[in-house]
């Protein structure tokens, strides 16, 4: 079975740069690459009969499905995983954050045996048939009761307006709260949801979530209702893999806070001391506790305290993607997948517009071998050559990003101003155009970066013999 661990980052319309609405998460495997490849779904390619690859769960759809990006894998062997997209509604969902769980919850509700639903499916399931967030929560809320997961899932939806995170309790159970719009969220994978009010509006759930809990008697606490008390976990093994992640991102955001790498209750709902911009994101999404003890290519640590905790740049990054709903242009203009191939550390993610029918071949055409025509591959070959030597390798790669998603920002300008007035057609074939410039020099960039490895690599490699002649 194919292993997925990810970082989800979330940010509300009032805590962003420019006011929109930005969901985020690193899409990471294990041991073996998972080539990944970025596609449009048009509505008569939508099936309308599922069938899932792991399970054999399979799933009538309704009819008349939206126009829809993914994300979904290269070769197919595991399924679609469609992972994350943006639909001709300019809704968007990301899924899934694979999350902990514990006994206490296995023992009422346990997780199904070679049935149900999971991280393969849930995109394909859900994002062509939604017009908001809200309906996005509502909607896998529908499917857990009736067909169940195999797996702990947490999973974010957004529109123009709103936010929604939920996370899967159980086998069939869920609950879901939506962001505050001037507030943010870094969801590693653990449970992440804290504080609940079953009657607020901005909070949704299994009908019968609340009693569950009184008829088990699950909440520790005396007052109140944290649901990572009730339904997660505080484990060695989160304070090693999962709170440092959280850590890192809320002291980029607050310098000031008292949280430490090793605590179990970091908030979920976090208010950042400046507004957040779509590149805070990305260098988080690439980061590895750089300026501390804690980073693997840093000189202030110990051999121990470099590879104490997993940081949320690493090797099994495969794909990573930041979803942003735009409010200050057209609703055709709105919609926007930054995506990143291979390791973020050493990537530049592009800004491609969702209202399209088409995605870049260098994006699209990825293959399940090697192949140097495809991002996905050429990311992965420099990030192996980079890893080799990064502080010889690393200004060269921060030069390319900083070049690359420039440039990828004075298409996304001019293009946003050339086609406010435009329509249907006129505007799609307008963003196929933007975002095939931006594809080609992203490419084009990156090849050339690839060459500067190997030039200023040339005089530093172990086998040498320096002539004195």
């Amino acid at each position: 079975m194919k292993v997925a661990e990810c970082t989800t980052i979330l940010v509300g319309k009032k805590a962003s740069l420019d006011g929109s609405t930005l969901i985020a998460r690193s899409e990471d495997g294990g041991r073996e690459i998972l080539p990944e490849s970025f596609k449009v779904v048009l509505p008569e390619d939508q099936p309308r009969h599922y069938k899932s690859v792991l399970t054999g769960c399979e799933v009538e759809l309704p009819g008349e499905p939206l126009r829809y990006t993914s994300v979904p894998d290269a070769h197919g062997k595991y399924g679609v995983w469609a992972a994350a997209g943006i639909n001709e509604e300019n809704v968007a969902m990301t899924a899934t954050e694979t999350i902990t769980t514990n006994a206490r919850i296995q023992g009422i509700d346990p997780l199904l045996v070679d049935d149900g639903l999971g991280e393969e499916d849930f995109v394909t399931l859900t994002l062509p048939y939604i017009h908001s967030a809200r309906e996005g929560v509502l909607r896998v809320g529908e499917l857990l009761a009736k067909y169940g997961t195999y797996e702990m899932n947490g999973m974010a939806f957004s529109d123009k307006d709103e936010i929604w995170y939920l996370e899967t309790i159980g086998g069939h159970h869920w609950a879901a709260r939506r962001i505050p719009d001037d507030a943010y969220v870094v969801a590693p994978n653990r449970f992440n949801i804290d504080e609940f009010d079953f009657e607020s509006p901005d909070f949704m759930a299994s009908a019968d979530l609340q009693a569950i809990i009184a008829d088990y008697k699950l909440n520790p606490d005396f007052e109140g209702y944290n649901l990572r008390h009730i339904f997660g976990s505080a484990t060695v093994k989160d304070t090693h893999y999962n709170n440092p992640r959280a850590w890192y991102v809320q002291h980029y955001f607050d310098p000031n806070s008292q949280t430490t790498p090793l605590d179990q209750d970091q908030p979920f709902i976090v208010h950042a001391d400046r507004k957040i911009s779509v590149d805070d994101i990305m260098f988080l999404m690439a980061s590895h506790y750089q300026n501390t003890p804690y980073d693997v290519y840093g000189d202030q640590g110990t051999s121990a305290e470099k590879k104490r905790f997993r940081p949320i740049g690493i090797n099994r990054n495969f794909e990573t993607h930041i979803l942003q709903i735009r409010n200050d242009v057209p609703a055709g203009l709105a919609g926007v997948q930054w995506l990143g191939f291979g390791p973020n550390t050493f990537n530049a993610m592009v800004p491609f517009y969702t209202n399209i029918v088409d995605t870049p071949a260098s994006f699209r055409d990825t293959g399940s071998k090697f192949n140097l025509q495809s991002i996905f591959w050429l990311n992965k070959l420099m990030s192996q050559l980079g890893d080799t030597n990064f502080k010889l390798y690393g200004e060269l790669e921060s030069a390319f990003e900083q070049k690359t998603v420039a440039a990828c920002y004075q298409v996304q300008h001019q293009t946003d101003k050339l086609a406010r007035e435009l329509q249907g057609a006129q505007l799609q074939a307008c963003l196929t155009k933007a975002n095939q410039e931006m594809a080609d020099l992203t490419f084009a960039n990156t090849v050339e970066l690839l060459g500067k490895m190997v030039e200023e690599g040339h005089a530093h490699m172990q086998l040498k013999y320096d002539l004195l002649d």
